[in-house]
């Protein structure tokens, strides 16, 4: 089905939830998300809030958070909350509220717990730079593609403490972004890749990119990228459904090499990291299926950017990546996280 019409956000409204204007008999999920790194080490934090609705079902919330340390004997630490529909909702100014957690303009605070793992967050962020929307506009209305994605704060500043497991972790100005989907239905395979923090480089410069293959009837498409590679301040489109062809990419549950390009731009990289490093999540869909999902968000990534015609650029991101994997397959080797996805609240 059509998401259902959103007018385009204000200059001062970035985004907004859509889950309270759709119809419960149809299909929706929806996610709010961030993601931060610290400036020298292998060390970061990916917080999501979702919200599942299955047609004619009571819909429900859930609270993801995932530390990375690589310096640390267990690379990953995660857990997840889920809560019923009470405990879901938004307010005026706020992007979206799953039970003890609210994510807003500028503020992101919250806790979860789930088997006997324990969590909290307070976070600020500098809003940072105008919005990404990485589809055309006339695609958020449109059916297909089924997953509507933007950024809106795509490259922001993160400051405050995280707790995970007895630990307490403060940040100080970490690199990051504040993400935003929602949809009826996952991509059959997607990627996304976000990367910042590149040596020698401002903060003004940093890659976002979602990258998907759909499926059409019983045809799933070649890979198509929708995103933005932003040097010095100044945004180069990536992708789109007209350079599909030019579009490669050679993707692993622990990495991917890729070849994105966009009007007088040609960027080539990689980005992954050990496996030990990733965390691994069961991703439902409202009609029922699954996805096994894998992210890294201290992975290394180095891009090699052709503008212009010019003497090529080489940026280097050591652990200040997130790469992101769903896919259909299960004996990927990596470890899935015990939380389940979707369903009544147990």
């Amino acid at each position: 089905m059509a998401a259902a019409a959103h007018p385009d956000p204000t200059p001062t409204e970035r985004t907004a939830a859509r889950f309270p204007e759709i119809d419960r008999g149809t299909d929706h999920y929806e996610s709010f998300y961030l993601r931060a790194a610290h400036p020298s080490k292998p060390l970061g934090v990916w917080i999501r809030h979702t919200i599942h609705m299955p047609p004619d079902e009571p819909p429900t919330g859930s609270a993801w958070f995932t530390l990375f340390d690589g310096d640390a004997n267990e690379p990953v630490f995660a857990v997840k909350q889920t809560v019923g529909e009470a405990g879901i909702g938004t307010g005026e100014g706020d992007y979206i509220r799953v039970g003890d957690t609210l994510m807003r303009p500028g503020r992101d605070e919250g806790r979860a717990t789930g088997l006997g793992r324990n969590a909290s967050w307070a976070l600020a962020f500098e809003q940072g730079e105008p919005p990404l929307r990485h589809l055309k506009q006339w695609m958020y209305g449109a059916p297909v593609p089924r997953t509507k994605l933007l950024s809106p704060h795509p490259a922001a500043s993160f400051s405050g403490t995280v707790e995970a497991g007895g630990r307490s972790v403060e940040l100080d100005g970490w690199a990051g972004m504040v993400g935003h989907n929602w949809g009826s239905q996952h991509a059959e395979r997607w990627i996304w890749m976000n990367g910042a923090g590149f040596e020698g480089r401002g903060r003004d410069t940093w890659i976002d990119c979602g990258i998907g293959r759909i499926k059409v009837g019983p045809l799933v498409v070649p890979w198509i990228a929708n995103g933005v590679l932003s040097l010095d301040g100044e945004r180069h489109a990536l992708g789109g459904p007209e350079r599909v062809r030019a579009t490669r990419i050679d993707e692993r549950p622990d990495g991917a090499r890729f070849v994105l390009n966009g009007d007088g731009i040609r960027v080539e990289g990689t980005v992954g990291a050990p496996r030990e490093r990733f965390v691994g999540w069961v991703y439902a869909d409202p009609d029922g299926s699954e996805h096994n999902t894998v992210n890294c968000s201290i992975a290394d990534m180095r891009l090699h950017v052709s503008l212009n015609g010019g003497a090529p650029l080489e940026l280097v991101s050591p652990a200040g990546a997130t790469y992101e994997l769903g896919m259909r397959e299960r004996d990927h080797g990596m470890e899935i996280q015990p939380f389940p996805d979707g369903g009544p609240v147990a």
